[in-house]
Formats: C-alpha cells, sequence, structure tokens
C-alpha cells in the first residue's frame, strides 16, 4: 500500500520520522502484519488519504454552507424589494 500515490500529496513526505506509541486492536493488528511488510509506511500512506479526504469534505461542507448563505441573502433581498 505504501507505494500507492495519492493525486494530491498535502504532506512532506520526506520529513524527519517521529517515534510514537499507539495502542492498537491485537487482531487488526496481526491481520495487518500479514499482508503489509512496512505497517508504519502503511499507516502513514492511510493517515495521509484521510487527511486529504477529510481536508475535501470540510471544503465541500464550507461550499454548501456557503451557497446557503448566498440563497438566503438573496431570498432577504428580494422579500425586503
Amino acid at each position: 500500500m505504501p507505494s500507492r500515490t495519492s493525486l494530491c500529496v498535502s504532506y512532506d513526505r520526506n520529513a524527519p520520522r517521529c517515534p510514537i506509541n499507539l495502542s492498537l486492536n491485537t487482531d487488526l493488528l496481526a491481520q495487518a502484519r500479514e499482508v503489509t511488510p512496512n505497517l508504519s509506511a502503511t499507516v502513514e500512506t492511510l493517515l495521509g488519504d484521510y487527511l486529504q479526504s477529510a481536508r475535501q469534505q470540510r471544503e465541500d461542507e464550507q461550499r454548501e454552507f456557503d451557497s446557503v448563505i448566498d440563497a438566503v441573502t438573496i431570498c432577504t433581498r428580494d422579500m425586503a424589494s
């Protein structure tokens, strides 16, 4: 999975690594280790994809909110005329 490239890499892939502790479900961890030789790289790729998706969702929600505000503004202005 780490070899997959995202359409828009939103982080510095060459930034230094920082060791951290995670608590993971043991069954999930065992299954993941069966399918990936590099768990850290896989998690890093998945986290990058998640962040990109979350940012896109936030932008989409903001655009939708802005559209609603624009529609209410137009409606209010038209009612006042």
